[in-house]
């Protein structure tokens, strides 16, 4: 004789129901603080936790999960959630899971850039110290040529380039 098992239900590490409520709860209160002319409450214990857990686990999809720099995307994920949770309107959506991870998705993407930057400009930085050959002293302030060439090759073979191409200005019309 055999029994069927239930099958489990899939716990999801945020519950959407749950999460929009509060959020919708907490942005009406901050609308009715803020027209009555006091400071705004602060944001409960259950939205802070959710608001880290969903950007914790979008930092482990395997577009974002190889970056060293991943803990500074998803602090710019939650500075970002914080920032623009005010604006969630649960009357034109009643699905807050997706806004906070739209905005945690966009923050990385944003943080990606930056860095992506930083290492072109340090690329571009070495490129020229090695075209114009000065740049390294020693220790006692002299200057040794063949630190130039030894430290700049090794760089320029070892370094991955960058594909990173800087924004035009916007035309004036």
């Amino acid at each position: 004789m055999t029994t069927k098992k239930d099958p489990k239900k899939a716990e999801h590490y945020v519950n959407n129901k749950e999460f929009t409520a509060a959020v919708a709860e907490f942005n009406s209160s901050v609308k009715e603080a803020t027209s009555a002319g006091k400071t705004p409450p602060r944001m409960t214990e259950y939205i802070g936790e959710c608001i880290y857990k969903i950007a914790t686990r979008l930092s482990t999809r395997p577009n974002f999960i190889n970056y060293t720099y991943r803990d500074e995307m998803i602090c710019d994920a939650i500075e970002n959630c914080l920032q623009y949770i005010n604006n969630f309107n649960p009357e034109k959506s009643s699905n807050a899971f997706a806004y906070i991870t739209q905005i945690c998705y966009y923050a990385f993407l944003r943080r990606i850039q930056k860095e992506k930057k930083q290492v072109y400009i340090k690329q571009k930085t070495i490129e020229k110290v090695g075209i114009e050959g000065s740049g390294f002293t020693t220790i006692d302030g002299q200057h040794d040529p063949s630190l130039v060439n030894t430290n700049i090759e090794w760089m320029q073979e070892n370094m991955n380039p960058v594909d990173y191409k800087p924004r035009k200005d916007k035309k004036t019309t």
